[in-house]
């Protein structure tokens, strides 16, 4: 029997505090699958997918329905216990015992220190960087203070966050050059994007983006990337150039270019990846599409989490579809005599946490 009981969750978002119908449940349901947050077409469901599944298995049980309980059924029972008390029940069923929070979304959601109360875990924050330099925007009124005023916020959010994360980095930024860009490119793009920036408006400017990795790289935190569903060979520029500067790298969700992600992280000693929520999508598979990470990446360069957001039942979801998959995937290398059950445990343990 391979054990991880304790998972420490590497990347995920805060939980919501409201209570949710059932077309809002799907609608955050459908988001977290990777589309948008719209209802799913008519006549059809999110709860029919590999992750709606995998949901009506392992959470009715933990709100006191029998599994595979009808999606109506196992609202209503959420509904009846309320937000905040199925939040819990799940939460601390779970089985994580830390979460890093990215705090960089919006929307009415719990932060670390809620998220961490509710689930009876540690919890930390990683702090976005488009957020935090559309904040600094806000309130620098020249393009020099902007860009003082952007690295002070960089560096002065090091001192209590874990990580920083970058959403359109890797699309929009590395998708040029992965070098830094030179201090009059830095200003000419600055001062661009704000005389056009509309109040509130989104980073989108390659220059900009790559230059804000690049000062989160020297402020000595991890540096985790969404790759969404993107190919990350294009962070392999990224990777070697940034190599022996002190910040590790974490190519988040590279699902379907798993192989990709885990080929990355034996070619650089200071890139990592997390397999996320693509154990959780692809549910009753989730152990073929880890046994093929499991075949390049060096073991201790992976790493847990369940890039939840919104719904308490995506942790409990990723975390009990990564822990069966990864029994059956090493349980089996220890079966056929590949493994040392001692070796598949180590491993086990150091994936988890």
């Amino acid at each position: 029997m391979i054990d991880t009981p304790n998972l420490v969750d590497q990347y995920c978002h805060g939980v919501l505090r409201t209570e949710l119908g059932l077309g809002t449940f799907e609608a955050h349901l459908g988001a977290q699958l990777g589309g948008s947050s719209a209802l799913p077409a008519a006549g059809t469901t999110f709860f029919d997918t590999q992750t709606g599944f995998a949901l009506r298995r392992w959470c009715p049980p933990l709100l006191g329905l029998e599994p595979h309980c009808p999606p109506a059924r196992y609202l209503a029972r959420r509904r009846e216990l309320g937000a905040a008390e199925a939040g819990r029940r799940l939460l601390r069923a779970s089985g994580i015992a830390t979460y890093l929070v990215d705090t960089g979304l919006p929307g009415d959601l719990t932060g670390p220190a809620e998220l961490g109360a509710a689930g009876a875990a540690e919890a930390h924050e990683i702090v976005r960087l488009e957020p935090l330099a559309e904040q600094v925007a806000d309130t620098s009124g020249t393009v020099e203070a902007f860009l003082a005023n952007l690295a002070e916020a960089v560096h002065g959010a090091a001192a209590h966050a874990v990580a920083f994360a970058s959403a359109a980095g890797v699309g929009r930024g590395l998708g040029c050059t992965p070098e830094p860009p030179g201090p009059g490119e830095v200003r000419g793009a600055a001062g661009r994007w704000l005389a056009r920036r509309p109040a509130g408006g989104r980073l989108t400017d390659p220059v900009l983006l790559r230059h804000l990795l690049w000062i989160a790289v020297t402020a000595g935190r991890p540096l985790q990337l969404h790759t969404g569903d993107r190919d990350p060979a294009v962070t392999a520029g990224f990777a070697a150039a940034t190599a022996g500067l002190g910040a590790d790298l974490v190519l988040l969700h590279s699902y379907p270019y798993h192989r990709t992600a885990a080929q990355l992280t034996g070619v650089h000693p200071h890139v990592y990846a997390d397999l996320g929520p693509v154990l959780a999508h692809t549910g009753a598979r989730a152990a073929a599409v880890l046994a093929e990470v499991l075949e390049r990446a060096p073991f201790g360069k992976l790493l847990f989490s369940s890039g939840a957001h919104g719904l308490p039942e995506l942790h409990v979801v990723a975390a009990s579809v990564f822990r069966t998959a990864l029994a059956r995937v090493l349980g089996e290398w220890v079966m056929d005599g590949a493994w040392s059950r001692t070796d598949a445990q180590r491993v086990a343990t150091m994936i988890a946490a």
